[in-house]
C-alpha cells in the first residue's frame, strides 16, 4: 500500500499493519521529527518513562468524535496539502494505560480545520472532494505516530482543537480531541493567515467540550524554527 492509499475504518484498518506511510520530511521538518536518544529511551521504558515525564500512564479523556469524521482518510504523515499556516509537527504517543508501555501498530487517525476554520470533505462548507488536514499513521515500536500539519484555525462555538481516534486491531480504543494553550494560540493568531480572522470565540475555558477533560488533552508545545512541535501521550485500554 502506498502513501495515498485510502483506509476504511470499518473494513480495512486491520490490514494496515507494517505500513511505513509518508515520505521522510526534509529541511526543518526533518529536524522537528527526529527523535533524540533520550526521547527514544524514555518513550520505550514504561514506568521509567512515566517517572521522566515522557510518558503519561493516565487514561486519555474520551470526547465526542464531532460531525466531520470521514471513513476514507489517507495513510500519510504530511497532511497539509499546501494549506497555509504555522507549521506544526505532532508527536502522538499511544501507551497501554495498564502497563505504561508503548503500543506498537496502533492506527492514529486525526483531522482538523484549516487556518480559516474550514474542514475538508463536508458539503456544509463546499469541500466534499477535498481531504486536506486529514490522515492516519501507525505507531512505531516506541508507540509514536508523527504528523506534519499546520496550527489549526478556529470557528464560532469551539475552541482550537484537533480530532483524534486511535484504532487497535480494528477496534476504536480512544476517541478524543487535542487542545492548545490559549496564550500560545494568541501569539500564533497574530501571524498571517490567522490574523485575518480576529476575536476568536470561545477560548478554552468557555468551550463545553474542553471543560470535560480538555486540560488533560492539551498538547505540550515547543518552538521549532518558524513552527511548533506538539506532543502528548494517550493512555488507552487495549480491550
Amino acid at each position: 500500500m502506498h502513501d495515498d492509499a485510502r483506509i476504511s475504518r470499518r473494513a480495512t484498518l486491520t490490514k494496515i499493519g507494517g505500513i511505513l506511510a509518508g515520505a521522510v520530511a526534509v529541511g526543518g521538518w526533518r529536524a522537528a521529527e527526529s527523535l533524540s536518544a533520550t526521547e527514544d529511551d524514555a518513550a520505550s521504558s514504561g514506568p521509567a518513562g512515566v517517572a521522566l515525564g515522557a510518558v503519561s500512564c493516565v487514561l486519555a479523556p474520551e470526547q465526542t468524535e464531532g460531525p466531520y469524521y470521514l471513513d476514507d482518510h489517507k495513510v500519510r504523515r504530511n497532511i497539509t496539502e499546501g494549506k497555509a499556516g504555522v507549521p506544526l509537527t505532532l508527536r502522538l504517543t499511544v501507551v497501554n494505560v495498564s502497563t505504561c508501555k508503548p503500543i506498537k501498530g496502533a492506527a492514529v487517525d486525526i483531522w482538523h480545520c484549516d487556518a480559516g476554520g474550514v474542514y475538508s470533505g463536508t458539503s456544509v462548507q463546499g469541500t466534499e472532494d477535498d481531504r486536506f488536514l486529514r490522515g492516519i499513521q501507525r505507531t512505531d515500536a516506541k508507540g509514536l505516530a508523527l504528523f506534519r500539519t499546520i496550527y489549526p484555525g478556529w470557528y464560532e462555538g469551539r475552541t482550537v482543537h484537533i480530532h483524534v481516534i486511535v484504532h487497535l486491531g480494528g477496534n476504536v480504543v480512544h476517541t478524543g480531541q487535542l487542545y492548545f494553550p490559549d496564550a500560545l494560540t494568541d501569539a500564533v493568531y497574530r501571524r498571517t493567515p490567522y490574523s485575518r480572522r480576529p476575536n476568536r470565540n470561545p477560548r478554552n475555558a468557555g468551550d463545553s467540550i474542553y471543560r470535560n477533560g480538555g486540560k488533560r488533552s492539551t498538547l505540550k508545545l515547543a518552538k521549532s524554527g518558524s513552527g511548533y512541535i506538539g506532543s502528548i501521550s494517550m493512555g488507552v485500554q487495549r480491550s
